[in-house]
């Protein structure tokens, strides 16, 4: 494109396409650039070739271009309001030719090419997604970073010291280290993944900040990791200077060629082809357990339509397109303007990573003056989907707490090693690289402390009960309690404590198989007044998150036992089993002996090694009760 005019110094330009009133493909967006180069390639079917094809605001008919030869087209952009402003020009090489099988067909109809199918080809194809959601194109390998420490940092607080976090940004990618109080060597040791998606690489901006509370916080410095210098597929270990501050920041970072989201149309469907499926389930059987282990299994998502969707335009009618997400992998559909009850006919791939994670599907309007509007929402665990069943799942609030209008049509595949996911099972959970502002809310406060008291009242009610045994309130209850005690310390040996945590799993599994379910209910909650607690914002957040954590983890503790997920729940009883076993078999002083020699030499084998516990990183997948999703969302089934 040549000399685009602009009031401004710059513009960020990108073009549509559109055949029959419906976009068909979108350029990527240059910015800051009034001369822009695409050098892009798109291939699009055109049933007649009495539609035009616009473009942005220019047009051309298809009948002007020849058969099988490629024609240079020069396109002045016009405003329709001021024909007589020159906006600049689009410079296009187009092909036409007739639709693999239909040669003959339209050589014999020369006369009658509207009757043939055709494929329009403009040069230089690349997959482009919104501009409202740009973190939904397609990536081509991941970023991985291990934040280590800082060495040297400023001094930016009255102590001589300093409160620092680090902030990453790559594109629209964001990433928020915690905050290590009073120190100047912090030792952060994170990690988290950026998905890249150019081929050449990009630049990954750290800045370095002091956490002020109750005022702005403190920049203290900043510097860049240029990725196009760093080789693929290995490890490097980066000093980095910080720029207008001081000291060191020590990196580990890891690019990665990946392939691990698609997209396509309906037609083409990888898991309809029995050979292709039949090769996929081999690729996650179980004689292939210990074989890539970070390749856990797929998931192909079909998003088919929509039915009643809420109207978010003046006409009554909405332009909706759909957002599909797994932990941060997101890819969208195309936007099917001025339609209530669209049809989408999608199939996305993803990779599956964390059998654990929840596959969220979202219904925007699109709005090109602003932001999309939301127009609903559902969340799906992976380990509750039902594979190659369609379902319509009704359209949630954001929070998922309440129905909207509509529901949306899905037809969803899993395939997974189980014995994969159950060691991903034991490794610290993905975190989201999009920072979410932590917001103050009375109603999450209550909530939270709802949730915490009702933890203490079990825990209290569970010492009650066990106390009445010593008062002998009932003296059949105190009689047997008193002979399991006597027997069970007169003959207790170390196996039995995870054999007795498998008693309260087989129990519970013993109910939930015969349909008396003893998992709570999770109560939806109306949307609540958010109120901004200025003055103690800080403090009540601090509160409200050490609810929420506490809360939480006697929920997932419950839950692991209630067959709340039975996955883990029969992960629970392969772990017990095994260490039932192992401590059976092998004398404890052995045991604690192997595990103190591994945690005392852990950081001098790999001084970069990042701690977890197996254990917390286990109930992190067990939901909590208010993170229970699923299968309460569906509504009817569409065979």
């Amino acid at each position: 494109m040549t000399s685009l005019h602009s009031t401004h110094r710059t513009s960020d330009p990108y073009v549509k396409f559109k055949i029959a009133g419906k976009e068909v493909f979108r350029s990527k967006t240059i910015h800051k650039n009034l001369n822009p180069v695409w050098d892009e390639r798109v291939t699009l079917l055109v049933e007649t070739l009495r539609d035009p094809l616009y473009v942005k605001v220019g047009n051309t008919n298809l009948d002007n271009v020849s058969l099988c030869r490629t024609l240079d087209v020069t396109l002045d952009l016009k405003d329709p309001q001021y024909p007589e402003q020159n906006l600049g020009s689009l410079e296009l090489s187009v092909t036409l030719s007739p639709k693999e099988g239909d040669t003959k067909d339209a050589v014999r109809n020369s006369c009658h090419m509207q009757n043939v199918p055709y494929v329009f080809v403009c040069s230089r194809y690349s997959m482009r997604l919104s501009d409202v959601h740009r973190k939904a194109q397609l990536w081509r390998g991941i970023v991985s970073i291990s934040l280590i420490e800082g060495r040297g940092l400023q001094p930016m607080d009255a102590n001589g010291f300093s409160d620092p976090y680090a902030k990453f940004r790559m594109g629209h990618q964001k990433y928020k280290s915690k905050t290590i109080p009073k120190t100047l060597n912090p030792q952060w040791r994170e990690q988290f993944d950026f998905h890249l998606y150019e081929e050449q690489g990009g630049f990954v901006d750290i800045t370095v900040w002091d956490k002020d509370a109750g005022k702005k916080d403190d920049f203290m410095g900043r510097c860049t990791v240029d990725l196009s210098l760093l080789s693929k597929e290995h490890t490097h270990k980066l000093d980095l200077q910080l720029e207008e501050g001081e000291g060191v920041l020590v990196l580990l970072v890891t690019l990665t060629a990946s392939a691990a989201v698609s997209i396509s149309d309906l037609s083409i469907n990888m898991l309809d082809d029995p050979h292709e499926r039949h090769q996929i389930m081999q690729r996650y059987s179980l004689w292939r357990s210990f074989h890539n282990l970070k390749d856990v299994g797929v998931v192909q998502v079909k998003v088919i339509r929509a039915e009643g969707l809420m109207a978010a335009d003046v006409t009554g009618k909405s332009d909706p397109f759909c957002v599909v997400e797994l932990s941060n992998d997101r890819l969208q559909t195309h936007t099917v303007y001025k339609n209530l009850n669209p049809e989408w006919n999608k199939v996305f791939t993803f990779n599956i990573k964390d059998i654990h994670s929840v596959l969220e599907v979202t219904v925007y309007d699109e709005d090109r003056d602003r932001s999309a509007d939301f127009l609903g929402k559902v969340a799906i665990p992976l380990l509750n989907i039902q594979n190659g069943e369609r379902k319509a799942y009704a359209l949630k609030s954001k929070e998922l707490t309440g129905p909207t209008k509509g529901v949306i049509f899905l037809e969803i595949d899993v395939i997974f090693n189980a014995v994969k996911a159950g060691l991903r099972t034991l490794t610290p959970i993905e975190q989201k690289y999009i920072e979410e502002e932590p917001k103050v809310s009375k109603q999450l406060l209550l909530r939270n402390f709802n949730r915490v008291r009702r933890c203490i009242m079990f825990l209290i009610n569970t010492g009650c009960y066990i106390n009445s045994c010593f008062e002998w309130d009932s003296p059949q209850r105190s009689i047997c309690a008193l002979v399991v005690f006597i027997i069970v310390v007169w003959n207790f040996e170390i196996y039995m404590i995870p054999l007795a945590l498998l008693l309260p799993l087989a129990w519970n599994y013993i109910l939930f198989a015969s349909g008396k379910d003893t998992r709570q209910d999770v109560d939806s909650e109306k949307k609540g007044f958010m109120n901004k607690l200025y003055a103690i914002q800080d403090v009540c957040i601090s509160v409200q998150n050490a609810l929420d954590e506490v809360a939480s983890y006697g929920e997932r503790i419950k839950n692991t036992f209630n067959w709340t997920v039975p996955f883990l729940s029969w992960l629970a009883i392969v772990a017990l089993g095994v260490a039932t076993v192992i401590i059976y078999f092998i004398p404890l002083r052995f045991i604690v002996l192997i595990w103190g020699v591994n945690k005392f030499t852990k950081k001098l084998r790999d001084p970069y090694t990042i701690d977890n516990n197996e254990l917390l990183d286990y109930l992190s997948r067990v939901p909590s009760d208010v993170q229970v999703v699923g299968d309460s969302s569906v509504v009817m089934c569409v065979c």
